[in-house]
C-alpha cells in the first residue's frame, strides 16, 4: 500500500484529504506544520507528499528545499491557496513534481498523485 504524506495546518483540509486518500486505498500520515513534516519524511519514508505552502514552524517551501537535498525521488505536490504565478515559478523551482491551487477538485488531485506514483514503479522482474 503506498503511503501518502498530508503536510497542512487547517483541519478541515486535513480531514477531508485524509478521508478522500484512504478512499482510494493508500495509506495516509498527517503533519499540522513543518517540522512535523520533515520528521516523517525521514523516519516513515512516505511515497508522495501533498505539502501546503504556508505552515507554522517550517513553510512548505522550506520543507521542499530541505528535502530535495536528501530524497531528490520523493514525489512532493504543493497543495496551496497561494496562487500567484510566482508562487508556482517558486514551488517548481525548489523541486516540486506539481502545484495544486486550493480550491482544487479532488477527482485532478487523485488523478495527477496516481500518475506520479506510478512513475516511481518500476517493472516487476521476471
Amino acid at each position: 500500500m503506498k503511503k501518502i504524506l498530508i503536510a497542512d495546518d487547517e483541519p478541515n483540509i486535513v480531514i477531508s484529504l485524509e478521508y478522500l486518500m484512504k478512499r482510494e486505498g493508500f495509506e495516509v500520515l498527517i503533519a499540522r506544520d513543518g517540522e512535523e513534516a520533515l520528521a516523517l519524511i525521514e523516519h516513515e519514508a512516505p511515497d508522495l507528499v501533498l505539502l501546503d505552502a504556508m505552515m507554522p514552524k517550517k513553510t512548505g517551501f522550506d520543507v521542499l528545499q530541505a528535502v530535495r537535498q536528501k530524497r531528490s525521488a520523493l514525489k512532493i505536490i504543493m497543495l496551496t491557496a497561494k496562487g500567484r504565478d510566482t508562487d508556482m515559478e517558486k514551488g517548481r523551482a525548489l523541486g516540486a513534481d506539481d502545484y495544486m491551487v486550493k480550491p482544487f477538485s479532488t477527482r485532478e488531485l487523485v488523478e495527477r498523485v496516481r500518475r506520479l506514483l506510478d512513475q516511481t514503479e518500476s517493472p516487476s522482474a521476471s
